[in-house]
């Protein structure tokens, strides 16, 4: 469900999830603090899943950026007692579709290091790009300086992001369903 004011008793589990998730998959994930996760509850921008007796389940929310021409699905996480059933991708579709709801005209982006993210992500339309598509707003790549991945000296180098790229351009499926509509005409 979207997330609200009445969620916010979850905020504390929640980013305690994403940390613990980091830790074992040793992989970058930008911290959020309780409050964000609040702000983006009150705001209507999250998704969350709460089992029938109360228990935090999983969440994802959403961000705009570049003046609300990119918005960025974020922070997917599925409690461990709730994961291998589905969920992940049923958050996902959600927060997909209310980035969709709230900014129809958006790019809609991603960044992960999860295979099964980019999965979904491909299922949803979208498709991996260099960051260089993505938002040129230096707010959203403030971000990644909590991923133990940013500034990561190697061999006097720095060490290459583990992240994927991916985004989903509404123009793009609208022409894609414009081509597609003359061919069903004429069958």
């Amino acid at each position: 469900m979207v997330a609200n004011e009445s969620h916010a008793i979850y905020a504390d589990e929640i980013c305690e999830e994403v940390f613990i998730s980091a830790r074992e998959r040793g992989t970058g994930i930008a911290r959020r603090t309780p409050e964000y996760v609040i702000e983006k509850m009150i705001a209507g921008k999250a998704v969350i899943a709460v089992s029938e007796d109360g228990r935090f389940a999983g969440f994802s929310y959403i961000e705009t950026w570049g003046g609300k021409q990119y918005v960025a699905n974020s922070g997917l996480i599925v409690a461990h007692a709730f994961r291998g059933v589905g969920l992940a991708k049923r958050i996902k579709e959600r927060i997909f579709r209310l980035s969709r709801e709230l900014f129809p005209d958006a790019k809609i982006f991603s960044i992960t290091t999860g295979a099964a993210v980019m999965k979904m992500n491909h299922e949803l339309g979208f498709r991996p790009v260099p960051f260089s598509e993505l938002t040129h707003d230096p707010e959203f790549w403030k971000g990644c300086t909590g991923c133990r991945n940013f500034n990561i000296l190697e061999n006097n180098s720095f060490k290459m992001c583990l992240c994927t790229g991916l985004l989903y351009d509404p123009k793009e499926h609208t022409e894609q369903s414009a081509k597609k509509e003359p061919m069903k005409k004429a069958q």
